[in-house]
């Protein structure tokens, strides 16, 4: 068994002390001199043709500098969500922007955009599934659909080769479909089968930190730079540089702290505030409001899911038909992988899974944590949990029986890499919580379990390393730190070059002073870019052992570092600090060029990572209250680089699968109004509901590719929680409920 030095040690995170203590400088807190504040002017309608703005009124109030509207900006083909600007002729959806207002002071953009108004002609607006469905539905691109981003591949969740469905001009965006085998002689070969509907709420990723952003225009080359709370520096590059028309060179984005994201922050304003700081030739900054976020953001789709699973008696899987349909609002959005996921996870002889993407005149979807994952997931366990309760079998074995293993077929066709689904599966299933299960039933609690799943995503990245004057090891690479990964890399990196881990500083630069880094989302920062730090830090290795080679005149295979020195292997007197060694390229007169690695790496082959969960709850007979006393996390994890970096991820991820199946959901009236606009009608989880109850298991089952074998850990926690729930719901009530989030309305109403 390996021994390792730094890796699996827990190490806190360097600007924890200032993030907890308020002294951190998020984006909402930067300022720049005659920096202008914007606000958002939004549409009062679902959909309608703009006949008028009038910005008078705005124009009147003092230190208001400008009102833009589309007429002021470039028309840009508004291909996707962050193209889309302003509103040129109509609104799409409620909250859409359709005017700017720029002001020296917060206060006075807010008065301006109150005064700014707008002339509607509303035009009839499908706000459901069904109504975006029918055969005379208005349509949200009446011109032809938009084109889509690279999101989905950026969170890793790009659908894995199923078949497009060809489509007639309609609100659907996206068909997709996986078959194998006989679907119907599967089916008619099943024992029993359990065949239901089941739903999914709107829910919004409920950051801390609204979106944010600062812009500083660049007169001369006509670029800009950027500070933004982004999950995606690179990307967000690219794309304003595309739309100002400029060489990305010239365009340079530094991502800030981010006060929360999970999968909501990669690019939305910053194309359009890059083109008004352009056109004002002063400095831009837009600090959304709660409001705003809940109207005029980029929530999860809801969906509405129709399954169908047999299996015999003896619990061996037969078939599975599924029909998946997503409202994912006025933009195509990287949820089509949930076809996939479904049919992946267990050994299923006979697939037919059709998905279909639908517009709706309400705000476009983007990923939260496991995006087209979490979905198909509540429905599939839900069911699993079902048939084994009909088949009088332990669910938990049920899923043994049947669960995907290495080389196994995907619903892709192509086969499972490395992975740990039935480690996670046998590890819970040895836990006291589900030993001790009959206990909490005496005591009036129900006992559920769900697995799930997260592919894993991959990115190209690179890293440098450079030796410091003093000693330190400093690791630059491209991406943001969005949940401690730098820390986890610093550990890596220690590892690597062999020194102790808080000698090493690892620097989360811009895009113009950094390599490419990727994007923070899909799991797969210590994945990608872990194997590039290892790479820089053993060449920077190198170049610190021949160079204390050629003072030592020996052979750098007999020499090794040792507590900050390099020593000659068994004559510890005869050594050299680190600090020395650099000091001796970095200086006038020097004798050495500076110590600095490079590092590269793409693999293309991902990670899969599974998490496994037992909820434990009570009901509240008179209430329809649902109480989880107890949440048990287990997650493959491939190898523990920083423990207390992965509870974080373990725990935080639970916690808003609890919200996704308890309290979540953003409500909308018929007209397409929303109806939660702001955390006073929005529930979430609060900590009291957390900390207590969630016990956190690592297993690893090390990654084939990954650094030291370590697998991402950021999606697979949220997947299993609400079916794990409905499933306890289920035991303690004999109800089964289907649609997310599980209210004490609904509890009573299932009953």
């Amino acid at each position: 068994m390996t021994t390792y030095t730094a890796i699996g040690r827990s190490m806190l995170p360097p600007d924890g002390r200032a993030k907890v203590t308020g002294t951190t400088r998020f984006a909402p807190d930067l300022r720049l001199p005659e920096m202008l504040h914007a606000r958002l002017v939004i549409s009062a309608h679902a959909h309608a043709r703009i006949v008028e703005i009038n910005t008078a009124g705005a124009l009147a109030v003092p230190s208001v500098v400008a009102v833009l509207t589309a007429q002021e900006l470039p028309e840009i083909a508004p291909k996707n969500r962050f193209r889309l600007l302003l509103a040129r002729e109509r609104v799409i959806f409620a909250g859409q922007p359709v005017a700017l207002v720029l002001a020296e002071n917060e206060a006075a953009a807010m008065d301006g955009a109150e005064r700014v108004q707008v002339n509607y002609e509303p035009l009839p607006a499908a706000v459901t599934l069904e109504q975006a469905l029918a055969g005379e539905a208005p349509l949200v691109w009446p011109a032809g659909l938009p084109g889509v981003t690279a999101e989905a591949q950026a969170h890793g969740a790009a659908v894995k080769d199923g078949q497009p469905e060809e489509q007639k001009r309609s609100n659907v965006c996206d068909r997709h479909s996986f078959s194998r085998g006989d679907i119907t002689a599967g089916l008619a070969e099943a024992d029993v089968i359990v065949e239901r509907v089941y739903t999914t709420s709107r829910v919004h990723q409920s950051y801390i930190e609204p979106h944010a952003s600062l812009v500083q225009p660049d007169l001369l080359t006509g670029g800009a730079t950027i500070w933004t709370s982004t999950q995606a520096p690179f990307w967000i590059r690219e794309e304003v540089a595309a739309i100002l028309g400029v060489p990305e060179s010239d365009v340079r984005i530094v991502g800030t702290p981010v006060g929360g994201a999970f999968g909501g922050k990669f690019i939305l304003y910053e194309p359009l505030l890059a083109l008004v700081a352009q056109r004002v030739g002063r400095p831009v900054r837009l600090v959304l409001t709660r409001l705003e976020e809940m109207v005029a953001g980029i929530p999860t789709p809801a969906s509405r899911m129709r399954l169908k699973l047999g299996a015999r008696r003896d619990g061996t899987l037969t078939a599975l038909a599924a029909e998946l349909t997503f409202d994912v609002g006025c933009y195509p959005s990287p949820h089509a992988n949930a076809a996939f996921l479904l049919g992946s996870f267990y050994n299923i002889p006979n697939l037919d899974i059709h998905y279909t993407e639908v517009l709706t005149f309400k705000h476009s979807a983007a990923a939260y944590r496991a995006p087209g994952a979490t979905q198909p997931t509540f429905a599939l366990e839900s069911a699993m949990d079902e048939l084994a309760h009909q088949l009088a079998l332990d669910p938990l074995a049920l899923r043994l029986k049947n669960a995907a293993a290495p080389g196994d077929l995907m619903a892709d066709g192509k086969p499972w890499p490395s992975m740990g689904m039935s480690q996670v599966l046998a590890a819970l299933q040895a836990h006291p919580a589900w030993q001790e299960r009959e206990q909490a039933r005496a005591a009036g609690r129900g006992v559920g379990l769900a697995i799930g799943g997260w592919p894993g995503g991959t990115e190209p990245a690179a890293a440098t390393c450079l030796l410091n004057r003093d000693g330190q090891l400093q690791v630059t690479i491209g991406s943001v730190d969005l949940t401690g990964t730098a820390t986890g890399l610093a550990l890596i990196a220690a590892e690597a070059f062999g020194m102790a881990p808080d000698k090493v500083r690892v620097i989360n630069g811009d895009t113009a002073s950094a390599p490419f880094g990727g994007a923070a989302g899909g799991s797969k920062i210590t994945y990608t870019l872990g194997p590039a730090v290892i790479q820089a830090v053993r060449e920077a290795r190198t170049q610190v052992l021949e160079i204390a080679a050629e003072e030592f005149e020996a052979d750098p295979a007999d020499l090794e570092i040792v507590d900050g020195a390099v020593q000659v292997r068994g004559v510890p007197d005869k050594s050299i600090t680190l600090a020395s060694l650099a000091g001796k390229t970095m200086g006038f007169g020097g004798k050495y060029a500076p110590v600095v690695g490079r590092g590269r790496h793409l693999d293309k082959t991902a990670s899969p990572g599974f998490c496994a969960q037992l909820a434990e709850v009570a009901v509240d007979e008179e209430t329809g209250e649902v109480r989880v006393h107890r949440l048990v996390v287990v997650q493959d994890v491939g190898r523990a680089i920083n423990p207390p970096g992965i509870y974080g991820q373990m725990m935080g991820g639970a916690v808003q699968g609890l919200g996704l199946a308890l309290y979540e959901r953003m409500a909308y009236d018929e007209s397409g109004q929303v109806l939660t606009g702001s955390w006073m009608e929005y529930t979430v989880p609060h900590a009291d509901q957390a900390a207590s109850l969630i016990e956190m298991v690592i297993v690893e089952v090390p990654a084939e590719h990954g650094p030291f074998g370590a697998r991402g850990v950021g999606e697979p926690p949220i997947i299993p929680t609400a079916a794990a729930v409905a499933n306890a719901v289920a035991d303690a009530t004999g109800r089964r409920l289907t649609d997310l989030p599980m209210t004490p309305e609904r509890v009573l109403a299932a009953g």
